[in-house]
C-alpha cells in the first residue's frame, strides 16, 4: 500500500487525477474503473481540465462503474448515469458506447448483475479502479458483511448508508434502498486501485480500513492485500494516522 498525503481536497483531487492520467497517457485504450459520489468530483473536474487544455485523450478509454441505484431512470438526476455524464462523460471526447454501468431499471437481479459480469469480463481486465470510502468502510455498495462477495449481486443499503444519501433526495422515503455493485473479487482484479479520502469524519474508519484487522465487516480493509493499491489521502483524513 502506497499512501500520498495531501494538504486538503483540492491537492487531493489533483494528485488523483494525475495518477489517472498517467494510466490513460501510458495506455489510450485502457479501461476505467470509476465512481460517483462527493469524493472523486474534484478529480473529475481536473480531469476534465487536462482534456480542455489539450493534455488529455479520452478517444479510446473505456469505463465501467462500480455502482447503480436499482429502480432509478437514467435521467433521474440522482441516478449514477446521470452523474457521471454531468461530472465527465459530457465534457471529454470519451466514445458513450465505450462506458458502462450497471442497467438500474432490470428487475431481475440476477439477470441485471449477470450481464454486467459479462460487460466487465469483455474489458480484459480493469487497468484502474476508483474508489472513494464509505463512513463504515464500504467500498462501491458493498456494506459491512460477514463475506465478501465477489462478483456484481444486489445489495440491500444500510440504514447508514441510506441516510448519508438523502441529502440528495426530497426526503429519505426518495432514497433508493437497494442498489447493483461490484463485488469485491471485481475490484481486487484491477490492475491498479486508486482511492481518494477527504475530512476529519473519515479519519476513524480510514484508521480502522488500513491499519486494523482486514475483515469483511470493514470492506475497504481488504484493500490492504492489494498489490498495487494507492490511498491519496488530505491531512484531516489521515489524522489519526502517525
Amino acid at each position: 500500500m502506497r499512501i500520498i498525503r495531501t494538504k486538503n481536497y483540492d491537492d487531493m483531487s489533483k494528485k488523483a487525477a494525475d495518477l489517472i492520467a498517467s494510466v490513460i497517457l501510458l495506455k489510450p485504450n485502457c479501461v476505467l474503473g470509476l465512481a460517483t459520489g462527493s469524493s472523486p468530483i474534484g478529480t473529475y473536474k481536473n480531469l476534465v481540465k487536462m482534456y480542455k487544455d489539450g493534455n488529455l485523450d479520452f478517444s479510446q478509454v473505456k469505463s465501467v462503474n462500480l455502482d447503480e441505484y436499482k429502480g432509478l431512470p437514467r435521467d433521474n438526476e440522482q441516478s449514477y448515469y446521470y452523474f457521471m455524464h454531468d461530472n465527465l462523460f459530457s465534457h471529454v471526447n470519451i466514445d458513450l458506447k465505450n462506458t458502462h454501468l450497471p442497467n438500474g431499471m432490470e428487475k431481475n437481479s440476477e439477470k441485471a448483475c449477470k450481464e454486467y459480469d459479462e460487460v466487465i469480463a469483455s474489458m480484459n481486465g480493469v487497468d484502474m479502479q476508483l474508489l472513494g470510502l464509505g463512513h463504515d468502510g464500504h467500498i462501491g455498495f458493498n456494506e459491512p458483511n460477514s463475506f465478501f462477495d465477489k462478483t456484481t449481486h444486489c445489495v440491500n443499503l444500510t440504514q447508514m448508508t441510506i441516510e448519508a444519501n438523502k441529502r440528495f433526495f426530497a426526503s429519505i422515503d426518495d432514497v433508493p434502498k437497494q442498489a447493483y455493485t461490484m463485488g469485491i473479487g471485481t475490484i481486487m482484479a484491477a490492475k491498479m486501485v486508486i482511492m481518494v479520502v477527504s475530512g476529519k469524519d473519515k479519519s476513524e474508519i480510514l484508521k480502522k480500513s488500513f491499519f486494523g484487522p482486514v475483515t469483511p465487516e470493514v470492506p475497504a480493509s481488504i484493500l490492504q492485500f492489494h498489490p498495487n493499491f494507492i490511498l491519496v489521502a488530505d491531512e484531516d483524513a489521515l489524522s489519526l494516522i502517525e
